[in-house]
């Protein structure tokens, strides 16, 4: 399965970087492929680390502005002309897509891989990966806009919340055997 992983390309406190570590080597263990924005450095980097060295393949969609900071080592890497088509690009060659902490890139990431969804224009899973309980606060948004009529499908049937790697690789690894 090529996962897409949203997340941040900040170096981050250790509550969210063994998480990270111990969802890439799972990804990597299962023999998935990580499909990633790329880069080389923060969390970006821990999770391409980890998934490399446990046997994983690395799929990187870079941006020309950043094409700088991309893996050298990546088993494939593309550069795109801008943050659109990268997202586009992503999308394209994931089978699920797992957004873990990041900032506003990763929060924008997120909402549209969601509108896209909820639209019908994909179907693959998403998993929000509420390390420390990043998530907490954007869950209960969503808990309100799905109670309050904004939502035009289930929030279950939109995004799944994991609490840990192993719960978003258990899920995602279920739906896709399930479409599939």
């Amino acid at each position: 399965m090529n996962i897409c992983v949203f997340c941040s390309a900040a170096d981050l406190d250790d509550r969210y970087v063994k998480p990270a570590r111990k969802f890439a080597e799972l990804i990597g263990q299962g023999g998935h492929a990580l499909v990633w924005g790329g880069s080389d450095t923060g969390l970006m980097k821990v999770m391409a680390d980890g998934v490399q060295e446990a046997g994983g393949k690395l799929l990187g969609v870079s941006v020309e502005f950043l094409a700088h900071k991309a893996r050298t080592n990546a088993d494939e890497m593309v550069v795109t002309k801008d943050l659109a088509e990268r997202k586009a690009q992503l999308l394209a060659r994931a089978d699920a897509v797992v957004v873990m902490v990041g900032g506003t890139g990763t929060l924008d990431e997120a909402t549209e891989i969601l509108e896209l969804r909820k639209h019908g224009m994909h179907g693959k899973p998403v998993v929000l990966l509420n390390t420390a309980g990043f998530y907490d606060g954007l869950r209960s948004q969503f808990e309100r806009m799905a109670a309050e009529g904004f939502l035009p499908i289930p929030l279950t049937e939109l995004v799944f919340f994991a609490e840990d790697g192993a719960g978003a690789l258990a899920y995602l690894e279920e739906q896709v055997s399930i479409e599939g």
